[in-house]
């Protein structure tokens, strides 16, 4: 089984019933929403169909912060020609064109000055401003094509909302009872940002992932980790306010630091761009994605590609069989061992305990060649614990909580969440044991490595490892 997750992104292409059916069977395992392109109601409805349509699948909201988006071009592509005059004007719900630009921010425009540049999307197009003000005129300075809604990347000093901003609180109060999992946060700055919105959201159901964009991010990556569920290598915008040749290395930090932290981590932007509206994608787009996989990325995220693309279906089967074939190539055993135990958290007794027993559970599979590893777990930490380590056998989770079940879809080698009330660990053993003869993952005579909670620790610490023989 596939063990590197796929993330993809709904848009006007792939937002039917029909659509979101075919991309489950296709393989996605998480669902991303933006909560940037459609006013409140619109967004909880469009999510509560989602959630009726992939009961078992996690789902993620995007909440934009302080980022700036231009009114729609429509899905066709339309190009900005090096030397062309644009005109930029606020307005909010207005199309956009090669001539005028909306952008759906007021006050912003006046707080640019002549000279400033302005990156549409991921930075292929650029403007020059010659006249700032309510209507500010520019001109193309680097060209290229722009559809749907893009985000505008102007200077830093514009952008310095504390997070959460006005906007997304109003957001966050209207998702307080809403069935997802994941909430991705945009350009975190620092670790406020994450406490702070973690505090607005006031829910310990939901994961919060910190998408590193800025270079504030980067620099406070560590403090930024330690209060975060998840990561996510934001690239485009990090790539547009970074060196774009630092980028490479600094996905490969994010990701290190990231997994030793036990979170998971999604790379995303430009995976498979081309595929927006080709039918293959190009040999280097296919070698960027193998080597998400070989950096150790726990998920891969489409955004364009299936959310106005030409094939969404199509594209996620690509991305399936690139995932695959590079985790043929995946050192595990290396990988486990240079890792060492680390810290997963905030350092607290529970989580040395649990970094202590995960690391002690992959030594042991590995040693006795274990055919599974099973995370015992209420929150889910457990889960990723072991996941951590990328283990060559599969990861198996028993949980009493459905919301920890579709959490653990974002998670790197989790082969199967089975759903239990059993606390004590005999009986846990018994429950792993037979699902995993069900499932066919084990047979009589194999070693099974099993991790819960004792009866003296409790269930809310993962305190024992034990070695099943299968009979």
């Amino acid at each position: 089984m596939r063990r590197t997750r796929i993330v993809a992104t709904l848009g006007p292409r792939s937002d039917t019933d029909e659509a979101i059916s075919a991309l489950v069977a296709a393989g996605v395992d998480v669902f991303r929403l933006s909560m940037a392109h459609s006013d409140i109601p619109a967004g909880v409805a469009r999510l509560r169909r989602v959630r009726a349509l992939a009961p078992d699948l996690a789902l993620m909201v995007d909440i934009p912060g302080p980022k700036i988006r231009a009114g729609s071009f429509g899905t066709s592509p339309i190009p900005l020609n090096v030397g062309s005059a644009v005109e930029l004007v606020e307005g909010h719900g207005e199309a956009s064109s090669a001539q005028r630009i909306v952008v759906e921010r007021p006050d912003v425009l006046n707080l640019l000055h002549v000279g400033d540049h302005i990156h549409i999307g991921d930075g292929g197009v650029t403007l020059e401003i010659l006249e700032a003000g309510p209507t500010s005129r520019a001109v193309v300075a680097a060209g290229g094509t722009v559809m749907g809604k893009p985000g505008l990347s102007l200077p830093s000093a514009i952008l310095n909302d504390r997070l959460p901003t006005l906007e997304d609180r109003a957001r966050l109060e209207a998702l307080a009872d809403e069935p997802f999992e994941i909430l991705a946060v945009s350009f975190v700055r620092s670790a406020f940002d994450v406490v702070s919105t973690r505090s607005v959201l006031a829910r310990d159901d939901v994961m919060i992932m910190a998408k590193i964009e800025t270079a504030e991010g980067v620099e406070n990556l560590d403090e930024i980790i330690a209060v975060s569920d998840a990561i996510m290598v934001a690239r485009g915008d990090l790539g547009v306010r970074l060196p774009i040749e630092d980028v490479p290395h600094l996905q490969k930090q994010i990701v290190r630091h990231g997994i030793r932290y036990a979170r998971p981590v999604v790379v995303a932007t430009q995976m498979l761009e081309s595929m927006t509206h080709a039918q293959v994608p190009t040999r280097a787009e296919v070698t960027d994605v193998a080597n998400a996989v070989l950096d150790g990325a726990s998920a891969v995220m489409l955004s364009g590609e299936t959310a106005i693309g030409d094939d969404p279906v199509s594209t996620v089967a690509t991305m399936d069989r690139i995932l695959r074939r590079a985790e043929e190539s995946f050192d595990y055993a290396t990988w486990g061992a240079s890792l060492g135990v680390q810290q997963i958290g905030a350092g607290t007794q529970a989580t040395r305990i649990t970094a202590a027993i995960t690391g002690a559970a992959w030594r042991a599979a590995m040693d006795e060649n274990a055919v599974a590893i099973v995370a015992c777990t209420r929150s889910g930490l457990t889960a990723r614990a072991i996941s951590r380590f990328r283990p060559p056998m599969p990861i198996v989770a028993i949980t009493p909580s459905e919301a920890t079940a579709r959490q653990l879809r974002s998670s790197w080698g989790i082969q199967g969440v089975y759903l239990s009330r059993a606390t004590d660990i005999d009986e846990l053993c018994v429950v792993a044991v037979t699902e995993l003869k069900i499932a066919g993952l084990a047979r009589p005579g194999d070693a099974i490595v099993v991790m819960a909670g004792s009866a003296s620790g409790g269930a809310s610490i993962t305190d024992t490892v034990r070695m099943v023989m299968v009979s």
